[in-house]
């Protein structure tokens, strides 16, 4: 058995974030920016190491013990329901809690430079800190509804930070625009929780967390009729988390928030929630061929579809944003298609080199006096050594080049697809690659090589980044280069530690994997039968892997002559057909435009003309308030009548009375 010391670390992990986002919470100002800063870095270093200790512990148990659990009290009960406030470690959360604390605690770094002329200094780290409270309860709940606590929170401080400089419009509208979005995603989501809810209360005994997760796995089962509707409704908040169509709408906007948040949430943590939510709920998407199919299907499309947008976007930061909805796309269609350890690789290698990117793309805007347009950037790979160098590294990872660790996991997203069956599936995320390794070498091209075209006055202020911002780019760097070798597969020789370690959270899901892959949407699930593929076909793996590594290079190569020797080729593209498509690009496909034509005007419309006007001014304060108001005013006017103080009024109403009662009375009789 665990250790009680070790358990007891659960909690802590989770709530030393807080304790460090209320100290800063309350004393905001002052606490001088320094003290603040390293407190805040503290207390994420802090999670970081005891994470570090629980997983260390969780590594001398045998795959089957491999689980730690930590209840801290009873939260809700009556009946058979009950639910805990607890907190739990097992293979899975391990590697989450090891990224989302040791990529912040790098990020958290980084932004004691880029933040430090900042008058919100103490408020950000506040919100940082809060973030990964958040991020941890989502990732270390017991129980869905821990989960689901987290859950929200991310999304409570996604709108924080993401409109942190909220005296600019455009911040200010980019965070109302992903808690909005985020709450469409998170309505079919707690739906989805309804439903199992309703579905496993008759076979719970007494005692059983009706919402956690083992509980659920024991019972799933019970949930077999309805698992279809469950998964697809868990799956409508995955996307609004997770940025996948129709609601990835927000992500993209939300990079006008300060750098260290896109990097923090919006590429190694946020935005993986849905990844891990559906990964973590794996025993009951198996159960749904259906469900998987629109998961992978959905996954697939985004991510070629994001990566056509990013070819042509000019903000270096959009560009990654829209990167980061194509990453996500492929950790999508791993999960469709069965192979979730693949998935969660790729979590944790794009962890790596997108964090890496974007606090490179900041360490680029910082030099730039704020400028984030790469058409006036370029020839900084002199100016800004460190910040160019390993920014080329996180553009050849996210190419993926063999050996470093963005080849590993989406070849091995890639292969799964491949074997399954789903050739066309696969033909989607093989093009999508392509174009991730082209666009990245356009924007290194126009960052980086040529000539500086901002003006005089910028290019004089132009400078590396301190130690505090590109420190955290060299360690990411490095992780970017060996971060995938733990996951070396076994057609070359490798052992593929990683999905080993994910073994016993996956294993069930085993059982279901012949009619999964009867569905048509996804491969036969569990190590043992990907191990089995891998041997049935390994000179075809090879080909593929051998593909993928031709393309990714091949996309960096021609990226590179268009946008150094041929850039008369890229003028071809952008006037073909008179420019039609290039501006279809740019404008994003005009999904915005479509969707403020269809529902945001519609909306609009309704609420002013039909919930205000109406409903609101009309109905209630027009009928029901003032109409009442009316209806009183009138009867006691009439009454009033009666109330004169006249004597003989008095008299004479007596007499009237009287002589109707008694010819009442004599008619009556």
């Amino acid at each position: 058995m665990e250790s009680l010391a070790t358990e007891s670390l659960l909690r802590w992990i989770v709530l030393v974030p807080l304790l460090g986002a209320a100290v800063n919470g309350l004393l905001n100002r002052r606490l001088p920016k320094q003290a603040a800063g390293l407190l805040a870095c503290a207390a994420v270093g802090a999670s970081f190491a005891m994470s570090v200790v629980v997983f260390l512990r969780l590594t001398g148990l045998s795959p089957e013990h491999r689980f730690v659990s930590d209840t801290v009290a009873t939260w809700m009960k009556f009946g058979n329901f009950q639910v805990d406030i607890g907190f739990a470690m097992d293979p899975l959360s391990a590697i989450m809690a090891l990224v989302v604390t040791g990529v912040g605690f790098l990020i958290h770094i980084y932004s004691l430079g880029y933040m430090a002329h900042d008058d919100g200094f103490q408020r950000f780290f506040t919100y940082l800190n809060l973030f990964i409270f958040s991020m941890m309860t989502l990732v270390l709940g017991e129980n869905l509804l821990m989960l689901f606590v987290g859950w929200e929170g991310v999304g409570l401080c996604s709108y924080l930070l993401i409109s942190f400089w909220f005296n600019d419009e455009a911040n200010a509208a980019a965070g109302k625009k992903a808690f909005v979005v985020n709450r469409i995603g998170d309505f079919g989501f707690l739906i989805g929780i309804f439903l199992i809810g309703v579905t496993l209360m008759p076979h719970l005994a007494g005692g059983e967390g009706l919402f956690s997760f083992r509980t659920m796995q024991h019972h799933a089962g019970s949930m077999a009729p309805w698992a279809t509707a469950i998964c697809l409704l868990l799956f409508v908040g995955a996307t609004g988390k997770s940025a996948q169509i129709p609601l990835y709408i927000w992500l993209p906007d939300a990079m006008a928030g300060p750098t260290p948040v896109s990097a923090l949430i919006h590429a190694a943590t946020m935005v993986t929630a849905g990844v891990y939510m559906i990964a973590r709920m794996n025993f009951l998407f198996v159960m749904s061929p259906t469900a998987m199919a629109v998961v992978a299907v959905v996954g697939v499309v985004t991510a070629i579809f994001a990566s056509s947008i990013a070819l042509v976007q000019n903000d270096i930061k959009k560009v990654l944003a829209y990167s980061t909805v194509s990453q996500l796309g492929y950790m999508m269609l791993a999960c469709g298609v069965g192979a979730f350890a693949a998935g969660i690789f790729h979590v944790m290698t794009h962890a790596f080199f997108k964090a890496l990117l974007f606090l490179g793309s900041g360490s680029v805007i910082h030099a730039m006096s704020d400028e984030q347009d790469m058409r006036v950037m370029g020839g900084l790979g002199k100016k800004l050594p460190i910040t160019s160098k390993t920014f080329y590294v996180g553009t050849i990872a996210i190419a993926g080049v063999f050996p470093l660790a963005g080849f590993f996991s989406k070849d091995e997203i890639l292969w799964k697809t491949w074997s399954s069956g789903n050739h066309v599936l696969w033909a989607l995320g093989f093009i999508a690659a392509g174009m991730t390794a082209f666009y990245m070498a356009r924007l290194v091209v126009m960052t980086f090589f040529g000539e500086n075209r901002a003006t005089t006055e910028v290019q004089s202020h132009i400078h590396e980044s301190p130690l505090t911002m590109t420190m955290p780019l060299v360690v990411l760097a490095v992780l970017s280069v060996v971060g995938g070798w733990i996951g070396i597969p076994h057609f070359m020789g490798g052992v593929n530690h990683f999905e080993t370690w994910l073994e016993p959270v996956f294993a069930s899901h085993a059982a279901h994997g012949a009619a999964a892959a009867h569905g048509g949407a996804h491969a036969a699930a569990g190590h043992a039968a990907g191990h089995a593929a891998g041997h049935a076909d390994t000179t075809m793996e090879w080909i593929l892997a051998g593909c993928s590594l031709a393309l990714g290079i091949l996309g960096l190569v021609v990226g590179y002559i268009v946008y150094t020797k041929k850039l008369s080729l890229a003028d071809s593209f952008k006037n073909m057909g008179g420019g039609i498509m290039h501006r279809v690009l740019l404008n994003k496909y005009y999904v915005d435009e479509i969707y403020e034509a269809i529902f945001l005007r519609p909306g609009f419309k309704l609420s002013k003309d039909v919930l205000w006007k109406g409903v609101d001014a009309g109905f209630i304060d027009g009928l029901l308030v003032t109409g009442s108001a009316m209806v009183v005013y009138v009867t006691g006017s009439f009454i009033r009548i009666f109330q004169n103080g006249l004597v003989r009024f008095y008299a004479w109403s007596f007499a009237m009375g009287a002589a109707v009662f008694f010819l009442y009375l004599s008619f009556s009789g």
